[in-house]
């Protein structure tokens, strides 16, 4: 009688389905993150850098850090993190699906209109972000300040919202051209009282 050793799958394989799967899981609705102007939470060795052709490309974890500043109303950083090819894949509040927001103009005056409703916004990152490849999420906590004008809400201008999110970001020579955003946008429209 002949045995058959059992198969036998290499790391290099598994470790190729864990990454994305831990993605997935990362990724979560309707707003973004932004890193303080302080020093980096993370450390370089929680980050494997993108490879590029690209000469000059731009280290994620600067990237990321642009990323969550720009969030937090720094827009001059849009046109050198963000690709004229950028898109963006969201439910928004709203009902679309976040097609309609293309490249750095499209993206800042998304931002500035969710600035609107609530003028000191900030984000910070709530868990230090993963890498891999071309791919980086961040978890973060946006907290800020009602000023009014949101459809439906019945909270009080002057109420503080506090909630959280995932961005998951493709980055490619060194400028960020794909984006997915999952809010907790249950948690915000609680706070707002528009339920």
């Amino acid at each position: 009688m002949t045995t058959v050793p059992p198969a036998r799958t290499p790391r290099r394989h598994r470790a190729r389905l864990l990454v994305p799967a831990a993605l997935a899981v990362l990724a979560c609705t309707a707003t973004t993150a932004t890193a303080s102007d302080s020093s980096p939470k993370t450390t370089a060795a929680t980050i494997t850098t993108v490879q590029s052709h690209h000469e000059g490309a731009r280290r994620p974890k600067a990237m990321l850090d642009d990323w969550l500043r720009l969030w937090n109303g720094d827009y001059e950083r849009a046109p050198g993190i963000i690709s004229p090819a950028f898109r963006v894949h969201a439910a928004l509040l709203d009902g679309g699906d976040g097609s309609s927001i293309r490249g750095a103009d499209g993206l800042v005056a998304w931002i500035t209109q969710t600035r609107a409703a609530f003028p000191d916004l900030r984000f910070t990152e709530q868990v230090a972000p993963l890498i891999d490849g071309h791919h980086a999420s961040v978890r973060w906590t946006a907290t800020g300040t009602y000023a009014g004008g949101f459809p439906g809400a019945k909270a009080e201008p002057g109420t503080v919202v506090t909630f959280t999110g995932t961005d998951t970001l493709r980055m490619r020579d060194g400028r960020f051209v794909e984006y997915w955003v999952n809010t907790d946008t249950l948690q915000l429209l609680t706070q707002l009282k528009a339920l």
